[in-house]
């Protein structure tokens, strides 16, 4: 017959701890429980002091954590200002030997000396220039000529009959679409066969 289960019986593999065991084995656990039973022999004015330094400890870590808190947050808010102010910094820069370009295709054009295939010439290179900048930020054009419809990247404005040519294909390109990183900014405008 088995001990009823409010009676615990020891076994050699689980014998009954001391009480010192248990106190010692509470202190591992609980630190603060040794301090609590040191602080029975000490006077109620000696703990409240040492309760109010503790509280006084833990309040100047409190408002040094709140001061911390709130300078990230300011700091964050001026990068973000920042980055919002200057994020064209860099695009910018890569335009200005475009305009220069511009400016110097300008004056000679203007020049007594200026031929069309030199205007030509210089307007050609400028194109070329630009290409380069809008490609560099991530600008990319959309030139679907053979390619089947795509609503999600171009806007039909009108359909024909293309002898030779599949239904649904982009068999000309009015304009053409860009992408900024992967982004749709203007669809292309096509004649889709039908």
């Amino acid at each position: 017959m088995s001990p009823p289960r409010s009676e615990v019986q020891p076994d050699e593999a689980h014998p009954l701890a001391t009480e010192a065991e248990e106190q010692a084995h509470l202190e591992d656990v609980v630190p603060e429980a040794a301090e609590d039973e040191n602080q029975a022999d000490e006077p109620v004015e000696t703990q409240l002091l040492k309760a109010q330094e503790t509280i006084k400890d833990y309040w100047d870590q409190m408002m040094r954590l709140r001061a911390e808190i709130e300078n990230n947050r300011k700091r964050a808010e001026r990068d973000i200002e920042s980055a919002h102010k200057y994020a064209l910094k860099n695009f910018v820069e890569d335009l200005l030997p475009v305009i220069d370009s511009m400016e110097m295709g300008q004056t000679a054009a203007t020049a007594d000396n200026a031929t069309l295939e030199s205007i030509r010439e210089g307007t050609a290179l400028t194109m070329s220039m630009l290409v380069q900048v809008m490609q560099k930020n991530g600008l990319e054009h959309i030139d679907p000529l053979g390619q089947i419809f795509d609503p999600e990247r171009h806007q039909a404005i009108s359909m024909v009959d293309v002898e030779g040519a599949k239904s649904n294909t982009v068999v000309e390109v009015m304009q053409k679409g860009f992408l900024l990183n992967e982004r749709l900014v203007r669809p292309a405008m096509v004649v889709v066969a039908r």
